[in-house]
């Protein structure tokens, strides 16, 4: 295959969306986020926490104490593609994410996701 066919066929795969985790291992903190390519944005983050660059000054500062061996990255839940064309899945994410971040709370001395707001 040529090199034009190789990033055609990379654009048009289905990349799986879904909730992961982000764990601190020594003392079970943890991040939860979502993303429509989970490869994607869990490769970014690691890139991000190993330059130091990463927006989560808490996290980043464990991880700069810790270390990286310090920390987990996981895949919580994925969510099927849609055959539909217009399909968009945030609203389906962001229930998905509700549901974990309902489930584990990473909060405060739990982790390291900003608390919802009351109201």
């Amino acid at each position: 295959m040529d090199r034009k066919t190789l990033i055609r066929d990379y654009k048009e795969t289905q990349r799986p969306m879904g909730v992961y985790r982000v764990k601190n291992l020594v003392n079970g903190k943890s991040l939860v986020g979502t993303s429509v390519d989970l490869p994607s944005i869990l490769n970014r983050m690691r890139m991000q926490l190993r330059a130091g660059t990463h927006s989560n000054r808490e996290l980043q500062k464990d991880l700069k104490e810790l270390g990286a061996d310090a920390f987990e990255v996981e895949v919580l839940d994925t969510l099927a593609p849609s055959d539909r064309p217009d399909y968009d899945p945030k609203d389906d994410l962001r229930a998905l994410e509700a549901l974990w971040l309902a489930e584990l709370s990473p909060y405060g001395d739990r982790g390291y996701n900003t608390p919802p707001k009351a109201g």
